[in-house]
């Protein structure tokens, strides 16, 4: 559901039955995103970072009186100024639109960005890509966009059935990366497929691993496979791999959290690659 015509001002909304206010509203549900194709993205510095990725909302939504200058009121020109549909809506409206903890002043509507998985006869030699198997939690997921953000790889493939990437929880975990990384998805049999022909290092992690995952040697391009919460890595992707390792630990547990253990591999692979900014 989109705007029927281009505006050259906000439009002020102060009903929560206006359709365009209950249309938001219903992506919260993964069936109303997965039908419209759309999603929702919180907070000023967030949709700058979009902006910033040539990224722009198809509505902006903004509390009535809240951006009356700096980029708040950057973002509600250079919308206008597209022709895309600006909202001007009422505290109360904004309440039910926004997180109910830490809501913010601004909220934006984006289609969904998803990305072709890589192809191996075209990556780039030096690319590092991370495949999610069966991954279900959003907030995890957010988390290790944001990661993959940080560490500059390639891009975060979906592998198999997993949580909604554009769901609020992992688009807010994600701090706004979730417009810098391509987010790509697979069947296992286009996964499978890929890995037979990754021209790199694909490496799994794998509680059954003999190989430490800091001796590195890893030749690029890589591509890493985390498995999900809980089953972690399927017999069939761990038998596929070229390498498995672990991350070797001291307590009692055998497992770390899925979005550290990746943080802490994708680290160790692009570790070498990264420096302090001056």
């Amino acid at each position: 559901m989109t705007p029927t015509h281009p505006l050259n001002a906000p439009r002020a909304i102060t009903s929560l039955t206006n359709e365009r206010v209950k249309f938001i509203r219903s992506l919260e549900m993964r069936k109303a995103r997965r039908d419209s194709g759309q999603f929702v993205a919180e907070g000023v510095s967030v949709l700058m970072t979009a902006a910033e990725h040539g990224i722009h909302p198809l509505t902006l939504v903004v509390r009535a009186g809240s951006a009356a200058s700096g980029a708040a009121l950057q973002l509600v020109r250079s919308t206008l100024g597209r022709g895309a549909e600006v909202l001007e809506v009422s505290a109360a409206v904004l309440e039910k639109l926004a997180a109910k903890d830490n809501p913010q002043t601004m909220l934006g509507v984006f289609g969904q960005m998803w990305r072709e998985p890589p192809n191996p006869a075209a990556i780039a030699t030096d690319a590092t890509w991370l495949a999610l198997e069966e991954i279900r939690d959003p907030g995890n997921l957010g988390t290790i966009v944001r990661t993959a953000d940080a560490v500059g790889a390639a891009g975060v493939m979906l592998v198999g059935t997993c949580c909604d990437a554009w769901s609020r929880e992992c688009v807010r975990a994600t701090m706004g990366s979730i417009f810098a990384v391509p987010i790509a998805r697979a069947t296992h049999a286009e996964f499978a497929a890929l890995l037979a022909a990754w021209p790199g290092d694909t490496v799994g992690t794998h509680l059954d691993a003999r190989d430490d995952f800091r001796r590195g040697g890893y030749r690029a391009p890589v591509l890493l496979v985390m498995g999900g919460e809980g089953p972690g890595l399927s017999q069939a992707a761990a038998t596929s791999c070229k390498r498995l390792v672990k991350i070797p630990m001291a307590g009692q547990l055998d497992s770390l959290n899925l979005a550290v253990a990746t943080a802490l591999t994708l680290y160790q692979i692009q570790g070498p690659r990264l420096q302090l900014k001056k």
